[in-house]
């Protein structure tokens, strides 16, 4: 396989440490970081700087890849980026997070695609999650309490892990996701996603 030309697009710093060991660890490619676009943020997808990139990666005859959260609404969001696109004339191949066909984000990939030795840790976090939704605090006005962000569930999970000693691991810049004891970068789960890159990112020789 020999690697295209191309551009990603991708909303932080989680997802680029994400992808670029992903496809280092399916395809052998490395990405160069002047190859990928951080966009902090989806919205700034529709920005003018985006946009330039964009045309630049046409011009040059590449491909622009678009990797952001569903959120909340899969549809919502697909048509919207799509929209987007027919009014710039521009062109990309867009794959919503996490599975190209679900609401969410790329936390929700990470939740399916942990080592299944460690499947308890997630048990008593959605227990917990469960507890605080039901409990009354005088003053706390309006119940329920706030469920942590996934972002803290992901966080938690590593902290579990690893420690106090290795703190730093657990931070979005430094994650590791080769780690087997932690991770599954063959689960199942990602098939979609290693389709999508696969015909998009390597040329099959």
């Amino acid at each position: 396989m020999s690697k295209k030309l191309f551009t990603l697009y991708l909303e932080g710093i989680a997802d680029i440490v994400f992808f670029k060991q992903y496809i280092q660890h399916c395809f052998g490619v490395v990405v160069p970081d002047e190859q990928i676009v951080n966009l902090e943020g989806w919205t700034n997808l529709k920005g003018i700087s985006a946009l330039r990139r964009m045309r630049s990666t046409m011009d040059n005859g590449g491909i622009n890849i678009v990797i952001l959260d569903a959120d909340t609404d899969f549809d919502a969001r697909r048509n919207d980026v799509l929209a987007w696109k027919q009014a710039n004339g521009v062109d990309f191949e867009l794959f919503p997070l996490p599975n190209n066909h679900d609401a969410g984000t790329l936390e929700d990939l990470l939740e399916h695609i942990i080592n299944p030795n460690n499947r308890p840790i997630f048990d008593c976090w959605e227990h917990y999650e469960q507890e605080l939704v039901q409990l009354d605090i005088p003053g706390r006005t309006p119940p329920p309490l706030t469920t942590p962000a996934k972002k803290t569930k992901i966080y938690g999970y590593l902290e579990a892990l690893l420690g106090e000693s290795q703190k730093k691991l657990i931070k979005e810049a430094n994650r590791n996701y080769e780690d087997t004891l932690h991770w599954n970068l063959n689960a199942e789960y990602l098939r979609y996603l290693k389709t999508f890159l696969g015909h998009h990112l390597v040329y099959v020789e």
